[in-house]
């Protein structure tokens, strides 16, 4: 999707070349479009610049629509029709490089429009409010809260002391607790030339209505398409939802969930304390997950899944059970 000006500054179009010579990326080009976005290979549009960096032969999930991809030599050919090829060393990090030539986060002190605040929303005098934010009717804001550049916050929405929020557009009658942070970049790390390198998250945070979300909790921007928490969905305190992960309608998570990046979690999904669920899963509607789950793959609808690496909880108990009758102490003979 494209990048949201209300939260990014978009600095023009260049052409490719152009691009590769700012960033200081060395590569020769068969050609010369213009490149006016960067976008995720699946997802790349017109005039978009993507990268590439798995296996060719097992999934080249590139778009045809791309303009331009960054690609490992072995990938080059593989690339669908019309798309130019960019031969790099690290694809992921020469991206990183492109956008930022592309696109830059408006600061917590961005100038501009100033912010829409509603006459019957309640506003303490120690928040700060960004420019081109908007605040609806009967909201509350606390003491101490940051509320970044084009922040979109609902009618009746209540912000608790000391929350941070930027890159989000939050509904009706959501209650965020004190000293969340919403819309903050998320883990992106890749290799570059000279060791580790943060990569910047270009996406937003979406809070439907009713949501509740849980005091010293944070959420991640997506990096190219957007982190989103469904409807009356109520989220503990301490908990952290990772980049791109999307989160369905009435789910329920316990304190110290951790659920990583483009996770899929559906609706009326609930999960006990301390689960973990690792990045690309998808957890169908109405699974259940017991407390302190370590979740790896995807679960089906309406199935309850316990343990490290979870697996069906009645087949869970029934080894635990197995062991601990293993490690008992035999009894002597009378």
């Amino acid at each position: 999707m494209p990048v949201d000006e209300r939260f990014y500054t978009y600095k023009g179009p260049q052409s490719l070349r152009t691009l590769l010579d700012v960033c200081g990326l060395d590569t020769s080009v068969s050609a010369d479009p213009e490149i006016s976005s960067i976008a995720a290979a699946a997802s790349a549009r017109e005039g978009d610049i993507c990268f590439f960096e798995g296996d060719p032969k097992r999934s080249m999930n590139v778009s045809a629509s791309a303009t331009a991809c960054f690609v490992h030599d072995n990938a080059a050919g593989a690339l669908p029709d019309g798309v130019t090829p960019v031969v790099v060393s690290h694809p992921r990090f020469a991206q990183k490089r492109a956008s930022e030539e592309l696109f830059e986060l408006k600061s917590w002190t961005e100038s501009g429009e100033a912010a829409s605040i509603h006459e019957t929303a309640k506003v303490a005098p120690s928040a700060v409010i960004g420019a081109g934010a908007s605040i609806g009717e009967e909201a509350e804001i606390a003491p101490g809260v940051v509320i970044g550049p084009g922040v979109q916050i609902g009618a009746r929405t209540k912000i608790g002391p000391n929350v941070s929020i930027r890159c989000a557009l939050i509904g009706n009658d959501v209650t965020i607790l004190a000293g969340a942070s919403i819309g903050e970049a998320g883990f992106g790390v890749t290799a570059g030339p000279e060791g580790a390198e943060d990569v910047p998250q270009w996406g937003r945070v979406i809070i439907q209505d009713l949501v509740t979300i849980g005091a010293n909790t944070c959420i991640d921007r997506g990096a190219f398409d957007d982190t989103i928490i469904g409807e009356r969905t109520k989220i503990d305190n301490l908990v952290q939802i990772a980049h791109n992960v999307v989160i369905g309608r009435n789910v329920m998570m316990a304190s110290f969930t951790g659920i990583s990046g483009t996770s899929s979690i559906d609706d009326g999904v609930v999960m006990g304390g301390r689960v973990g669920i690792a990045d690309h899963v998808h957890i169908g509607a109405g699974a259940q997950l017991a407390a302190a789950s370590g979740i790896f793959r995807d679960i089906p609808a309406g199935e309850t899944w316990g343990g490290s690496p979870a697996r069906p909880l009645r087949q869970y108990l029934r080894e635990i059970a197995w062991i601990q009758k293993q490690v008992a102490p035999k009894k002597k003979p009378k």
